[in-house]
């Protein structure tokens, strides 16, 4: 077992755009005595309004205003229910936020040598691209990442959305170790929120918070070496690749839902 008194030298990758979540996960795992965290690499131009707008632009089309507005409102909702739990964290993450260092691509030569400089014990990924094997098998101890969902049954995007959307009874967080493919690495840990009869958003916010908890839960076990990574299991799914819901499937949740429901019951 590793010497707890040792620090764990932990760097984290992260996509064009470091969404509220990530920063929460970060300013947590920051935090612990154990753990050094010494760089966030993100693939990108950087953290200003603009650019993100244009980034969710490509990706989500004519949906991006809407994406933005949600994300604001879900902000907003988050200060007004705990205002300094919120100050908090923005104080925090203003100090992580020195660590962070943009790339054009993380699979890259630039970014490679930055990560071969820095050293590190253990990667992890929070919205990250997919990374090339040069890279994450480059930490003596592989690299973690997030995934808001079951695998195999759900992989891919927003497959919290999905989760609801299929009428399932509990959405589901994997920590997984990660390996080539989507969403196909070893379980290092699992989770389940109850869905019940509540809508996306308040499901999602359960999500998020018990996904940061986990997640740096299970860096700290790795780090003690009290936890080792099992294959997923296929009995829980074919494992589909889920993409982003259009505008039909948004609009359509609560029917579809019921709908998912009811099937369920009558078999």
């Amino acid at each position: 077992m590793t010497d707890s008194l040792k620090t764990i030298r932990v760097i984290c990758f992260g996509g064009a755009y470091l969404q509220p979540g990530a920063r929460r996960f970060l300013a947590m795992l920051d935090a612990q005595p154990e753990v050094d965290l010494v760089a966030i690499l993100c693939e990108g131009q950087g953290q200003s309004y603009v650019y993100r707008l244009g980034d969710l632009w490509r990706r989500r089309g004519w949906l991006a205003p809407v994406v933005l507005i949600l994300e604001g409102t879900s902000i907003v909702l988050e200060f007004l229910r705990s205002p300094l739990e919120a100050l908090n964290l923005r104080s925090a993450w203003r100090r992580v936020s020195r660590k962070v260092e943009w790339f054009p691509a993380l699979n890259g030569p630039r970014a490679i040598t930055r990560m071969h400089g820095l050293g590190p014990d253990l990667a992890v990924i929070y919205g990250g691209p997919l990374l090339k094997p040069e890279v994450f098998n480059l930490p003596r101890m592989g690299t973690l990442g997030i995934h808001h969902g079951r695998v195999p049954a759900y992989r891919g995007k927003k497959t919290t959305f999905w989760e609801i959307y299929h009428g399932e009874s509990h959405a589901g967080i994997t920590i997984q170790k990660v390996g080539a493919g989507i969403d196909t690495g070893e379980v290092v840990a699992t989770a389940l929120v109850e869905i019940g009869r509540r809508g996306y958003g308040s499901v999602w916010r359960d999500v998020e918070r018990r996904g940061c908890h986990l997640f740096v839960q299970a860096v700290l076990d790795v780090h003690h070496g009290v936890s080792g990574p099992i294959p997923q299991d296929r009995a829980l799914g074919s494992g589909k690749v889920f993409r982003q819901p259009g505008l039909w499937q948004l609009l359509s949740l609560r029917r579809h839902r019921r709908q998912a429901l009811q099937g369920s019951r009558a078999r």
